[in-house]
């Protein structure tokens, strides 16, 4: 096996997961987005969406912020600067498997 290759396994499993890569890829060309919107982006369910949101934010990854806006409740999420940092290093990993450079 290549080396390249074998830096698959080092690549971190919280966003590599299909559906948390989408949410952190969404989330990392806005300031942040409410959950409608990282719902009809992402074409996710209400649950499924929950459940890896509340993954990336138990990593760390991701924050919430709940509110009100009138009687309705709101909420909105944004990378972390860790989580930031989590993706651009996802993203350099990957990139050096795909061009087969290693690390």
């Amino acid at each position: 096996m290549s080396p390249s290759v074998q830096n698959l396994s080092g690549l971190d499993r919280v966003i590599h997961e299909p559906a948390r890569l989408m949410l952190v890829a969404l989330l990392s060309a806005v300031e942040s987005a409410d959950f409608l919107y990282l719902l009809k982006e992402s074409d996710l369910t209400k649950g499924n969406l929950s459940v890896h949101l509340s993954k990336l934010e138990e990593a760390g990854y991701v924050e919430v912020e709940k509110t009100f806006r009138g009687k309705m409740p709101h909420t909105e999420y944004c990378l972390t600067p860790k989580g930031r940092t989590a993706f651009d290093q996802y993203r350099k990993s990957l990139s050096s498997v795909l061009d087969g450079k290693g690390k």
